[in-house]
């Protein structure tokens, strides 16, 4: 049984990494499938071709989650494509990396546009066509309870936004039957973080199980909150990072 037939899904940011293993196992487990993307059109193509060979329907949308007219653009296609959104997952990212006394207002500017504003104007965007038992997931990330190096200021800063957005958003939307929760992901083998990367070694000492993760690893995790098991979970934050933070 497909625990997802009958729902559709918008996953940002899923042409590659942790958003192309959620766009695609949450395709396994039976939904049709949106992903927004912003530069990786052969990846996005790609991604929506392993969909409809598992013969769900997919539909690849090109939007820079920064920018909230062109984000809200994409949800409402979203929705009219499938007459239907019943689950958004807020994947997409950016990775600012340096000392504070390097980074600009315009990297500020750009961090918190993309994870803290883009996700709410596509929350408020998906409330208008998503009815009773829908589910909102937001990717995180393992910086937000440990932060073990330094250069990371900002991007911890604009993933811990999620936790409070998280909370208060389960509890605006807990009267309407839709859940929100945030997954933290602990490093994962993607190309913005390859496990055979400059500094892998060292970052693995930080995880207890001694290893990064694999992309379909934390898209099982969300595909839980998505899925049945996942009906009485909201508000949550979810660590799936192998022990960083133990």
């Amino acid at each position: 049984m497909d625990p997802l037939a009958g729902k559709a899904v918008l996953v940002t940011g899923g042409s590659r990494g942790i958003g192309a293993a959620v766009a695609v196992r949450l395709a396994q487990d039976g939904a049709d499938v949106a992903l927004t993307y912003l530069r990786a059109e052969d990846r996005a193509r790609q991604v929506v071709r392993q969909i409809t060979a598992l013969g769900r329907r997919a539909v690849a949308v090109p939007a820079d989650s920064g920018d909230p007219a062109a984000l809200t653009a994409a949800v409402d296609r979203v929705a009219a494509e499938y007459g239907r959104l019943d689950i958004l997952v807020n994947n997409a990212g950016v990775f600012p990396y340096g000392p504070i006394e390097e980074t600009s207002v315009e990297d500020v500017d750009r961090a918190l546009a993309v994870h803290v504003r883009g996700v709410y104007v596509a929350a408020q965007a998906a409330l208008r066509h998503m009815a009773h038992g829908g589910r909102i997931v937001n990717i995180g990330s393992c910086f937000v309870d440990r932060v073990p190096y330094p250069g990371l200021s900002l991007y911890a800063m604009s993933k811990s936004a999620l936790v409070g957005l998280t909370r208060a958003l389960a509890r605006d939307l807990g009267p309407r039957g839709i859940t929100v929760t945030v997954v933290h992901p602990g490093s994962t083998d993607t190309e913005m973080n390859p496990a055979d990367g400059d500094g892998a070694d060292a970052e693995r000492g930080y995880i207890a199980l001694g290893r990064y993760a694999a992309p379909d690893e934390i898209a099982a995790t969300v595909a839980h909150l998505a899925g049945p098991g996942g009906r009485y979970i909201t508000g949550a934050s979810i660590a799936v990072d192998g022990g960083f933070a133990a």
